[in-house]
């Protein structure tokens, strides 16, 4: 007799509690995909590879170190980086992505007008792009994703106080950037 695994780690063997995890931050993957990607057909097969990671990778969520969400950012965070590395060898080789799945009409359009929703944040984001990449990582998850500081830290794996020390940084690196600023991103700046 086989014993059920109980929390995050069911999913991988429960389609209810998957299904029950999908939908309840399926939204969530999207927005944070869209404000990185401009292209819908990559950010439907983003949120796809984001759930089969979560499938693959649920038995390592260990709710001490944050939140289901902080976890679930990480992986987010984790597959699109490795979609990034990916495109960037093919780019370099040459090579053009192929074999993507056809969208509906409807599909596209709604994640047009997601893109479209995001677009501040990408322009946010673009504004960042000075930052050392620990600072941004930071910054994107705290003032764009809306995580707090501690479910940020546990989505990169690095203390609180490292990543209050980080999140100052990176806010007053943006203060020295000509522009608009989002002023969201300089909350808590005296």
């Amino acid at each position: 007799m086989r014993l059920k695994r109980s929390g995050l780690a069911s999913i991988a063997d429960d389609p209810e509690a998957f299904e029950a995890f999908y939908r309840r931050h399926v939204d969530e993957v999207t927005r944070f995909l869209a404000r990185r990607a401009g292209d819908p057909h990559t950010v439907a097969d983003l949120v796809a590879e984001v759930f089969l990671a979560v499938l693959d990778s649920a038995h390592t969520y260990r709710p001490a170190l944050g939140s289901e969400t902080a976890w679930l950012y990480g992986v987010a965070r984790n597959t699109l980086l490795a979609e990034r590395r990916r495109a960037a060898r093919e780019l370099r080789a040459g090579g053009r992505i192929a074999g993507r799945r056809l969208l509906e009409p409807d599909d596209v359009a709604r994640l047009e007008d997601r893109i479209d929703a995001e677009s501040p944040a990408r322009r946010a984001l673009e504004a960042m792009n000075d930052l050392p990449e620990s600072e941004r990582a930071l910054l994107e998850l705290v003032v764009i994703d809306q995580l707090t500081v501690s479910e940020a830290a546990a989505a990169l794996g690095i203390r609180q106080g490292t990543a209050r020390v980080r999140l100052y940084r990176a806010r007053r690196a943006l203060q020295r950037v000509p522009g608009v600023v989002p002023p969201l991103v300089m909350e808590g700046i005296k």
